[in-house]
């Protein structure tokens, strides 16, 4: 498909409020741009702070008045109508996530559009498999002899605030999940990439039965939009996926409630060659690879490599060496895995950070905007050797195709410099000995870790992160059970009689 004006690409420019596909109270719209023409795809409806209000109203009354957190059977019922129109607007949800997001194409075949779809099943079947009403052994507490029971209920109201990075996934992420376990939603999508969100909310209203007020979808330019989701008293839990620094805005402001809040935040992952790999030059070149999938927006991508001092040298060049040989460009050729960052305030963030690493470490390759890629919001693979640990490209979450290429000594100081972040989402450790690689990882303090390139995302294991890359964990059963709260009952056993008080 060519690319070029955005006119082959259908998207949404409506809310999705209590049923209803409806144009913002204030009668405002913004541009949806294509980060690799700099062109406007076309307008969506500029949500305001009363449409946020509204939206959460009908999911409070969605979730209090009707029987959508009980009825276990009609939310899978649901969730397969929506799979079905997921699997039939596949097609639309593609260019949407190409055009809006500038991912490659060849993403979408996987983790941007296809996954997450195959994975709605996964949690509609949950919804009826998942042991609501757990027993517990009997036992005599106070001279009675009482039954006990834990029940897993809905949580209630969620607001889920999603980037722009992997749109329609983490859309999904949140929503697949929480609508299983019997929560209403109100959605609110970063404004570079609404129509991931806006069609969601269509094909919900149109093709589903999914009742009035379940899902709510309210797009905005604003941020500060989505801040009413950490503040209204009648939202139960706000789940957000982002930057840690958001993440902390978003716990501060969600206290006064004291709201349940679930956060997938940054990271700043570190990529461990160990010093018996054979084929080095496939271990670098899968980090400088890894870097400029999606141009590094990617939360769990590996941006540090650390390389053993015995082997550095050589293992900076086969690195650089496979960053030069790096595909990039136009998002609708398939032969490319990287093309532009979401916008120009993006990539000049980006580009402020090369700056202060040409300053700090010694810059291999990259480093600028591509001369070749006039327009669109593109940054050259850049990668940086001799990086202090201590340093800010090897500290702080650049969101970009930059690669920082770290010494070290041994296995001890492998592993210090892997921890010496503020961040623990996710790590990488290669070695032809599977068990000292085990070893290493187990080491690392992180919420994932890829052994010798091990895929570990699937809706059926938890991803999230240590320390300040979030709270809580997203996919399989830890995940289902983030959007659910425990309630003890004890019931005593007959003939037990009334507990013995003393004191």
């Amino acid at each position: 498909m060519n690319q070029a004006s955005g006119s082959e690409v259908r998207g949404e420019s409506r809310l999705l409020i209590d049923g209803k596909l409806v144009e913002a109270s204030g009668g405002q719209s913004f541009a949806n741009i294509d980060p690799a023409t700099e062109k406007s795809l076309g307008d969506t409806a500029d949500g305001t702070a009363a449409d946020m209000g509204t939206a959460i109203a009908a999911a409070r009354r969605a979730f209090d008045e009707t029987s959508w957190a009980t009825d276990h059977a009609f939310r899978r019922r649901c969730l397969e109508q929506l799979h079905a129109a997921l699997e039939q607007h596949k097609e639309e949800l593609r260019a949407v996530v190409v055009a809006e997001a500038g991912c490659p194409i060849a993403l979408t075949y996987a983790i941007q559009v296809d996954l997450p779809i195959a994975d709605v099943p996964y949690y509609s079947e949950l919804a009826v498999t998942y042991p609501y009403d757990q027993p517990m052994p009997e036992r005599e507490v106070f001279g009675q002899r009482t039954r006990r029971m834990i029940l897993r209920e809905a949580t209630g109201v969620v607001g889920a605030i999603t980037p722009w990075n992997f749109p329609l996934f983490l859309n999904m992420a949140k929503l697949s999940p929480a609508l299983a376990a019997g929560n209403t939603v109100v959605l609110k999508p970063a404004p570079d990439t609404p129509w991931s969100a806006t069609v969601l909310g269509r094909l919900i209203a149109e093709e589903t039965d999914i009742p009035a007020g379940v899902v709510n979808v309210v797009a905005s330019s604003d941020h500060l939009t989505g801040e009413v989701l950490t503040t209204d008293p009648r939202v139960d839990m706000v789940t957000f996926t982002g930057s840690t620094a958001t993440g902390r805005r978003i716990m501060a402001k969600g206290a006064e409630t004291v709201k349940k809040v679930f956060l997938e935040l940054g990271g700043k992952s570190a990529n461990i060659v160990l010093d018996d790999v054979e084929d080095l030059g496939a271990a670098c070149a899968g980090g400088g690879f890894a870097v400029c999938v999606h141009a590094g927006q990617g939360c769990a991508i590996t941006t540090r490599l650390l390389l053993p001092r015995s082997r550095y040298d050589e293992g900076v060049e086969l690195a650089a060496a496979a960053m030069a040989g790096m595909s990039y460009g136009d998002p609708w050729n398939p032969a490319n895995l990287m093309g532009p960052v979401v916008s120009e305030k993006q990539r000049q963030r980006v580009l402020g950070y090369i700056d202060k690493g040409k300053a700090e470490a010694r810059l291999v390759r990259g480093g600028d905007i591509p001369a070749e890629l006039p327009t669109g919001y593109f940054v050259e693979p850049t990668l940086f050797a001799d990086v202090s640990p201590k340093a800010t490209i090897a500290q702080e979450e650049i969101f970009g195709p930059v690669l920082a290429v770290i010494p070290y000594e041994d296995e001890d100081d492998a592993v210090r410099i892997a921890n010496d972040s503020i961040y623990g989402l996710s790590g990488a450790v290669t070695s032809p000995n599977e068990e000292r690689a085990l070893a290493v990882a187990r080491r690392i303090r992180s919420g994932t870790l890829s052994i010798n390139g091990g895929v570990y995302l699937a809706p059926d294991v938890p991803f999230g992160g240590y320390r300040q890359s979030g709270l809580g964990r997203e996919h399989g059963r830890e995940g289902f059970e983030e959007y659910l709260e425990s309630k003890t009952v004890a019931i005593p056993v007959a003939g037990a009689g009334a507990p013995k008080l003393t004191g």
